[in-house]
């Protein structure tokens, strides 16, 4: 096995400064040599699309400007050699390593078409120029997607006065993370806050001269915009790696304990990580959520100082949480892998329930809406792999 003198983490945002941060506190000496896309310290990403839209620029992640180490800021990483070590910037330089880690993350998929008032949102400055568009009060905004950030940004929108009209193309926003009930539940929500859904439709093309002016749909509709959200998802971003040997397929491709399939010394962790999941009987999946990478940043780390032969499995249990129009909803698990779903707290018509999901009868995931305690219970008993019955039991007593 190599000995581990320097190890390269491409990637400064969440996961990539957690694996330096473990990477120190394990007790690694060697060097550790950081690239980064952007010049800014490591910071939260979730804020992006509620509180630093009003104006709250508090972001920085703890930590972030004690870590000391040799950064790369402003550089974008172009290509990797696994045979001969190196990662090759935007700027010629070459970096060696004896160990790597992937923490590029992922970038929004745009819509199609260049105008102006046009929006993806992934960095701070997509959320300051964002920010000050919402403020010059345009008439008709457009979000396209319903997800998280999707939601998200209509709820702050909304907030702010506006009138918004949200795109997605699933019959009721985030149907496949919330599965049927919630996303009945957060449709409602939504227009009982003001927005107006457009679902079940997608986008074919922009209109305008300069400025968007309209965004049309595969009805034949033209909906009017001034200003347009584009939330439809995130690509990982892996370009740079291709040629090197590693195998690629909607992320990297990692073993159970995210040591990447197709080179030696080299880990990924966060949105570009896809791995078997051994809670899940081995399922690949791919996370990209703020928990995962703060979680896989840190287990990355401990694996590649570990080496492959003496790594841990990862699978800790994905769980996210949003807050749209000032309900907070919460999922752990892999809900859309379940077989069935139950209530197992609350109501959805009173707005205030938990839905548990099992898969031949073992939970595999839970959503709460407005409901944080019972959410809790049954997130504890997926985690513990038990019976769907055992949290309608408990329910009911």
């Amino acid at each position: 096995m190599t000995t581990l003198n320097t190890i390269t983490v491409v990637g400064a945002s969440l996961a990539g400064l957690r694996a330096v941060q473990t990477l120190r506190g394990a007790g690694f000496a060697g060097e550790i040599v950081v690239v980064g896309a952007e010049r800014h310290l490591p910071y939260n990403r979730p804020p992006l699309s509620k509180s630093m839209l009003r104006g709250d620029d508090e972001i920085t992640l703890p930590g972030a400007e004690e870590l000391g180490e040799r950064w790369l800021r402003g550089r974008n990483a172009m290509r990797l050699d696994t045979a001969g070590r190196l990662v090759t910037l935007d700027d010629g330089t070459q970096v060696r390593y004896d160990g790597l880690v992937i923490a590029t993350g992922a970038r929004p998929r745009p819509l199609p078409g260049a105008l102006e008032g046009v929006h993806t949102l992934r960095t701070v400055e997509d959320a300051l120029a964002l920010r000050a568009e919402l403020a010059a009060g345009h008439r008709h905004v457009v979000v396209v997607g319903g997800g998280f950030i999707g939601g998200e940004v209509a709820s702050t929108a909304r907030s702010l006065g506006l009138a918004v009209t949200l795109v997605d193309a699933a019959p009721y926003p985030m149907s496949g993370v919330l599965g049927d009930l919630a996303s009945r539940w957060l449709a409602g929500h939504h227009r009982s806050n003001g927005v107006d859904l457009v679902p079940g439709r997608r986008v074919t093309g922009l209109e305008g001269a300069g400025r968007v002016s309209g965004v049309r749909l595969d009805d034949g509709r033209t909906l009017p915009a001034d200003l347009v959200i584009a939330a439809t998802g995130v690509v990982p971003e892996t370009g740079w790696l291709r040629g090197s040997g590693l195998t690629l397929d909607d992320g990297v491709v990692c073993d159970a304990a995210l040591f990447a399939a197709g080179a030696d010394g080299v880990v990924a962790a966060g949105d570009v990580a896809r791995w078997p999941h051994a809670r899940y009987g081995g399922a690949s999946v791919r996370v990209e959520h703020w928990a995962n990478a703060n979680e896989q940043g840190a287990a990355a780390a401990l694996n590649l100082l570990a080496g492959r032969e003496d790594a841990t499995p990862y699978a800790g249990l994905p769980a996210f949480a949003t807050h749209v129009h000032g309900v907070p909803v919460q999922t752990a698990g892999l809900p859309h892998l379940a077989d069935e779903a139950r209530v197992a707290a609350g109501d959805p018509e009173e707005g205030r329930f938990a839905v548990a999901f099992a898969r031949a009868g073992t939970l595999v995931g839970v959503v709460g809406v407005d409901a944080p305690r019972d959410f809790v219970r049954v997130k504890r008993a997926v985690a513990a792999g038990e019976p769907l019955e055992s949290v309608l039991a408990a329910s009911m007593g």
